[in-house]
């Protein structure tokens, strides 16, 4: 049960993440990584909890999908920051102009 209580604060850490920080966007993308990662405690110790391995199967989804956000994100942050110079969220607005 103290598990599933980590789940719900790391959830609730990258929410909060996200709500206060949006001026950096690495921090936003660490913040959303924060919220699957939780997600994904919280699938795997009910999965546990309740002697069912369709949680463990879900928690390997959650973390596929997260490392290709992670890897898609990152690489969109390298091409902005060659073209703008800066990854800053600000800056980023202006790419909706073009």
């Amino acid at each position: 049960m103290s598990l599933i209580l980590l789940g719900i604060i790391l959830l609730i850490i990258g929410v909060l993440g996200i709500i206060v920080n949006r001026k950096n966007i690495i921090v936003m993308l660490m913040s959303i990584e924060l919220i699957l990662l939780s997600v994904n405690v919280i699938w795997i110790v009910s999965s546990v909890l309740l002697d069912n391995i369709i949680g463990q199967i879900y928690g390997l989804y959650i973390l596929v999908v997260a490392a290709a956000e992670s890897a898609i994100g990152l690489g969109l942050l390298v091409g902005i920051n060659r073209n703008i110079g800066t990854i800053s969220v600000r800056y980023i607005n202006m790419l909706k102009d073009v």
